[in-house]
């Protein structure tokens, strides 16, 4: 049997940023996906003239790494802003936008804070307070507890529950302030105070006039054909679903639907809970480690109206939707066509809702016709819609959302003691060590660069090479 330089499991972010950074330094590499479509939560379909994006719908320019690939891939002069203005809203029974000058929704300035309608006068002053607050252990904190803390119970309520939580689709009260935000963990450390921290990071370094976010014209999946395009066609196995793993190097990667694939190293760049069954014959605590790292089940919902059947205007890109506001199902929604140009034919516009998670763990059990239903009427209510949406599409992501609960880091840590017994076997992607796009990119690179450096530290090998 032949044998390749490394076998990446899984063709979502992490796993395709992995075989390309691969390709780069001239290793032989095997990338399998169980599903014939790469590019996991990653998807975007074009119908009707619409650009429908079922995942992610951008990338975060503070995290470069995504940007970086772009530019790579010569998609640097497409990548594309959000459109103005760039407004973000609360719904706390009607739109409330977020003030201008917030970072995460922590103020770097407190006069646009003053006439917000957002907080309480009593929840401002206590915001304001935050410069005051002495400093805390946020080591094993929740996202909850950090600005419960810091900031006191509203802000938690109304802008940390909905904002930072609902971004990952869980618990406020369980995610890992040190694993999600180091950033502002590390700027109550060194400032005494975040508020602080952010005001003079801004003064340093301004945010672009041209926002945060960037797109590119044919959504996000654009990103994932460019890289695939890129590497060798041969060593890309589709419909390729691992079953099992064994070793040492050179590790044989058991498929169900085709002959093992045998490498000197191995790239896990799957959820953690498939992580866990592939490794269990090698390493069963390795396993029980990787599946005790939790995930949420999400859906997206997307639809699609004449423009002249929205009779208030949609300003902004989008709101999030506080846990206490209890009649509304959605954790988020957005106006595409009012966030990206070219999404929509003219005379038509595209909405997006964003539901299931810690919110409601039990939606992806509701037929589509339901949840269509359910994003219909919350949208239909806040912009004056009078009528059915022409085009609907319901996209499910059944255990898609890794959640870095409290406790997270130390469990990685235990998880890399493990590898570190096993040579040649690394894991990457959102379960592990970082969340979003960006993150996954950076990390399945770093990683399999890690693949490099480990193999030139081997013996030279004597069994052919796979070119």
């Amino acid at each position: 049997m032949a044998i390749v330089d490394a076998a990446v499991v899984g063709g979502g972010a992490a796993g395709l940023a992995a075989a390309y950074e691969l390709h780069k330094h001239g290793a032989s590499f095997a990338l399998l996906d169980a599903a014939s479509r790469l590019g996991g939560v990653i998807r975007t379909e074009r119908v009707d003239g619409f650009t429908l994006d079922a995942g992610p719908d951008s990338l975060l320019v503070q995290k470069p790494a995504a940007i970086q690939l772009c530019e790579e891939l010569g998609l640097g002069q497409q990548l594309m802003p959000t459109l103005e203005p760039r407004t973000a809203y609360v719904l706390r029974d009607r739109l409330l936008p977020i003030p201008q000058g917030s970072v995460l929704g922590i103020p770097t300035t407190i006069a646009p804070w003053v006439t917000s309608r957002l907080l309480s006068p009593a929840a401002k002053v206590r915001m304001a307070a935050e410069v005051f607050i002495p400093r805390g252990d946020a080591t094993q904190e929740s996202v909850g507890a950090f600005f419960r803390r810091r900031f006191g119970r509203e802000v938690v309520e109304c802008v940390a529950e909905p904002l930072l939580a609902g971004i990952h689709a869980g618990d406020v009260d369980r995610l890992s302030m040190r694993s999600l935000f180091p950033r502002l963990v590390e700027a109550e450390q060194t400032h005494g105070s975040v508020i602080r921290a952010l005001r003079a990071a801004r003064a340093t370094a301004p945010r672009p006039t041209d926002g945060l976010f960037r797109s590119l014209p044919g959504g996000i999946e654009q990103l994932v054909t460019t890289l695939v395009a890129t590497l060798p066609e041969s060593a890309i196995l589709r419909g390729t679903r691992a079953l099992d793993l064994s070793g040492p190097s050179p590790y044989t990667v058991r498929v169900a639907n085709g002959p093992p694939v045998s490498a000197r190293a191995v790239i896990l760049a799957t959820p953690a809970y498939t992580t866990a069954g592939l490794v269990r014959g090698l390493d069963d605590r390795l396993a029980t480690l990787c599946a005790e790292i939790n995930y949420r089940s999400t859906a997206t919902v997307l639809l699609a109206y004449p423009r002249a059947a929205v009779h208030r205007p949609m300003r902004g890109s989008g709101f999030v939707v506080p846990r206490i506001q209890r009649s509304v199902p959605l954790m988020a929604g957005s106006w595409v066509t009012s966030k990206w140009a070219g999404r929509a034919p003219e005379g038509h516009v595209l909405l997006r809702a964003f539901m299931g998670g810690a919110r409601d763990p039990d939606l992806l059990s509701r037929p589509d016709d339901e949840l269509i239903d359910l994003a219909h009427t919350t949208f239909a209510a806040l912009l004056e819609i009078d009528r059915r949406p022409d085009l609907t599409r319901v996209y499910r992501w059944d255990r898609a959302s890794a959640q870095h609960d409290v406790g997270h880091i130390e469990r990685v840590a235990a998880i890399e003691a493990r590898l570190s017994q096993l040579p040649g076997l690394f894991v990457t992607g959102a379960g592990f060590r970082g969340v979003g796009i960006p993150d996954c990119v950076a990390d399945g690179r770093a990683t399999a660069r890690a693949v490099v450096a480990w193999q030139r530290a081997q013996p030279s090998p004597t069994t052919p090479r796979v070119s």
